[in-house]
């Protein structure tokens, strides 16, 4: 009988063995009732005569490491499958609130563009402060703003724990947003004097660089 090989080979039909070396007869009998990574040896395991050690046969599937979990087809799929922490830190509940205050009532690519001008912000090496909190709080930004805290937030609501989610995957970067280079937003209803790049319009916003 064939198979995977007992030296780890999988696939491979044997191992070529030296012409000066010999299998004798013991070698089946060495390996009936033993196992191999947690399969058993089949009792009728033959030698061949011709210098050639065969392969000893296993189910392949079974020696398969458990498939990693799939990447989710959309990103409202990654939204459902994100867990909402039990605490907050004060970075991740500022971009929440970005979220949620500026775009709670947009598709999920627009909420995910917010958080992504938030963040690129952030990043930006000093045009705009060099954090998340810093960035929705930096004075006449973002309307929702109260001095230094938010409104009141609805935090057992299905709009809060979807900002939540898209604020963990905007920092993890898990999903592609279409308006990842962006600096800026406006509502559509709004007509600024900006001369700037506009990277996507999402929803009821308008992006920029």
């Amino acid at each position: 009988m064939t198979i995977a090989t007992i030296f780890g080979i999988a696939g491979a039909p044997g191992l070529a063995l030296p012409a000066d070396q010999k299998v004798g007869p013991l070698t089946a009998q060495t390996l009936q009732g033993q196992s191999l990574q947690g399969q058993s040896v089949p009792a009728d395991v033959t030698v061949s005569t011709d210098g050639i050690v065969p392969s000893l046969a296993v189910d392949a599937s079974a020696l398969q490491d458990s498939p990693s979990a799939a990447q989710p087809a959309s990103l409202a799929e990654m939204v459902a499958a994100q867990p909402v922490p039990a605490r907050l830190d004060r970075e991740l509940e500022c971009l929440a609130a970005s979220v949620y205050f500026e775009s709670k009532s947009e598709p999920l690519e627009g909420q995910l563009a917010v958080a992504e001008v938030v963040l690129n912000r952030a990043n930006s090496g000093g045009r705009f402060p060099s954090s998340i909190c810093g960035v929705v709080f930096q004075p006449s930004q973002f309307s929702f703003v109260r001095g230094n805290g938010f409104p009141p937030i609805n935090r057992t609501s299905t709009a809060w724990e979807t900002a939540v989610a898209i604020a963990q995957i905007a920092i993890a970067e898990r999903w592609e947003s279409r308006a990842a280079d962006a600096l800026f937003f406006h509502a559509a209803h709004v007509r600024p004097s900006w001369r700037k790049t506009r990277v996507a319009t999402l929803g009821n916003h308008h992006f920029y660089r």
